[in-house]
C-alpha cells in the first residue's frame, strides 16, 4: 500500500504539523492493515517525565501480529514488565524475550489469578472474543487494565457491557482503557483539539472509514477462526472512533446497509456469525444533534486505510486540513507530544501505539488525569457497531442504541 505524504494546515495560513507515510518493511506473514505504515511526525516539544514510579505490567498475547510487544510497554521509563503469556508456548517464550518479562504463564487467566501483588496492570492483547471477560477478571483481581479492540465481540457479548461499567465503578479507582488506535492518530488529535476549543461550532456531520480488503477466510490468522466471516460492524472502532474519540459523545440511533457477497463464507453463511455481509455502512444520529456515516468494508478492493472527517457550523476538517474560522484555532497545538527517550514509534496505526501506552500510564500515575478511551467511550464506540450490524440484518431498520456512562 502506497500512502502519499500528508500535511495538516489551518486554512492557508500556517503549517502546524507534517506526517510522512510510506510502505514499511514486509511483514513475514504479509501485509496487515494498520501494521504496514511507517510514520514520521513533528511533535509539540520533548516528552516531560510525569512520575518517578514504575507500573508493574503483565502482557497477554503475542499472536500473528506480535501485538503484545508493539505498544512498547517494555520501552517506557515508567514500566517494569513482570509477566507475559500466550496460549502458544513458543510465542509465549518469544513475547517474554522481547518485552523482558520475568515470568511466563500458559494462559492470561493464570497470569491474572497468580501474579497477585507482584503486578499492577494488565495489557490484554488476545483474541477479540476474550477481551471483555479478561478485562472483567483483571478488574475483579484488582488490576488496572487496557485491552486491544473491540471492547466486546458482537451480539452474544452485549451482556458484558453493563458488567464492565459496573466493574469499573466498583473498582475503587482502577483504570480501564481501550487501546483504540484512532484516538491517537494525528487526524483525530487535531480534530479533538479543534472540537474542544469550539472550532467546529455545532458539529453537524462526521465521517469515519475503515477499509480493509479481505476475503473473510482468515487472511490474517485468528484464534478459533474468529475473523472468518466477521460482521464488519462488529469491528467498528477504527471508524466510529473518529466521532467518539474526538467528541467523547455517543450515537443514539442507527440505520445500516450491508452488502452481501458471493464468496461461500458469506453467501452460504459458512461462518460462526451467520453473517452474509462483507461490507456495512452505518448511518447514525449523534448525541450532539448531528449525524454520522461510518463505513467498515472488508469487500472493497483498491484502497486500504482509516480516515475521518468532521463538519461543523464554524469549520470543517477534511483532507488533513481545517477550513473555517481560523481565529478560534490559530493558537492551538495540533501535533502530538514527544515520546520518552528510547520509546519506539514504528508507525503502526498512524504511530498511535506508544501514545496509547503513555496515556494509560498517565491515568494510573497522575492524579486527576483521565484516560482518553475510558470504559464509557470504549463501549459507546463498540456497542453502536453491534447495533449497526443488527440493523443491517433487519434490512436497515432503525434501532435505538444504548448509552453507557460513568
Amino acid at each position: 500500500m502506497d500512502i502519499s505524504r500528508k500535511h495538516f494546515f489551518i486554512g492557508s495560513a500556517a503549517l502546524v504539523a507534517a506526517a510522512g507515510l510510506k510502505a514499511a518493511a514486509p511483514n513475514p506473514i504479509g501485509k496487515i492493515q494498520g501494521f504496514d505504515e511507517s510514520f514520521e511526525s513533528k511533535t509539540d516539544g520533548p516528552w516531560e517525565p510525569f512520575s518517578d514510579k514504575k507500573v508493574r505490567v503483565g502482557i497477554a498475547g503475542y499472536g500473528v501480529c506480535t501485538f503484545g510487544a508493539v505498544f512498547f510497554f517494555q520501552d517506557h521509563p515508567n514500566v517494569e514488565v513482570v509477566a507475559a503469556t500466550d496460549l502458544d508456548p513458543e510465542r509465549c517464550k518469544k513475547l517474554a524475550q522481547v518485552v523482558g518479562a520475568k515470568r511466563t504463564y500458559p494462559s492470561a487467566e493464570e497470569m491474572i489469578d497468580k501474579e497477585g501483588k507482584n503486578m499492577d496492570a494488565v495489557f490484554i492483547a488476545t483474541d477479540a472474543a476474550s477481551h471483555a471477560d479478561l478485562v472483567l477478571r483483571a478488574l475483579d483481581r484488582g488490576y488496572h487494565v487496557c485491552s486491544a479492540v473491540p471492547a466486546l465481540l458482537g451480539e452474544r457479548q452485549l451482556d458484558r457491557a453493563p458488567m464492565m461499567i459496573e466493574a469499573v465503578k466498583k473498582s475503587g479507582g482502577l483504570v480501564y482503557a481501550l487501546f483504540e488506535t484512532t484516538a491517537f492518530r494525528p487526524q483525530a488529535i487535531a480534530m479533538r483539539r479543534i472540537y474542544e476549543a469550539g472550532g467546529f461550532g455545532q458539529l453537524a456531520y462526521t465521517e469515519g472509514e475503515y477499509f480493509h480488503h479481505s476475503v473473510g477466510v482468515g487472511a490474517i490468522g485468528s484464534y478459533k477462526g474468529w475473523r472468518i466471516g466477521l460482521p464488519p460492524q462488529y469491528y467498528p472502532t477504527h471508524s466510529n472512533g473518529f466521532y467518539t474519540c474526538v467528541t467523547h459523545g455517543h450515537f443514539t440511533e442507527v440505520t445500516c446497509v450491508g452488502t452481501p457477497d458471493e464468496h461461500p463464507v458469506y453467501k452460504e453463511r459458512k461462518n460462526s456469525y451467520g453473517n452474509p455481509f462483507r461490507s456495512e455502512v452505518a448511518f447514525f444520529k449523534t448525541s450532539d444533534g448531528g449525524s454520522a456515516r461510518m463505513t467498515v468494508a472488508w469487500g472493497l478492493p483498491g484502497y486500504d486505510g482509516e480516515l475521518g472527517r468532521c463538519f461543523g457550523t464554524l469549520g470543517c476538517f477534511r483532507n488533513d486540513r481545517f477550513a473555517g474560522n481560523f481565529s478560534i484555532v490559530k493558537n492551538l497545538r495540533l501535533v502530538r507530544a514527544g515520546l520518552p527517550p528510547g520509546m519506539k514509534n514504528n508507525g503502526h496505526h498512524g504511530g498511535s501505539h506508544p501514545y496509547l501506552t503513555d496515556d494509560f500510564l498517565r491515568a494510573i500515575l497522575v492524579p486527576g488525569y483521565k484516560v482518553c478511551v475510558d470504559v464509557a467511550t470504549a463501549l459507546n464506540t463498540t456497542v453502536s457497531g453491534v447495533y449497526a450490524h443488527l440493523s443491517a440484518m433487519k434490512g436497515g431498520e432503525t434501532l435505538k442504541i444504548p448509552v453507557f456512562s460513568l
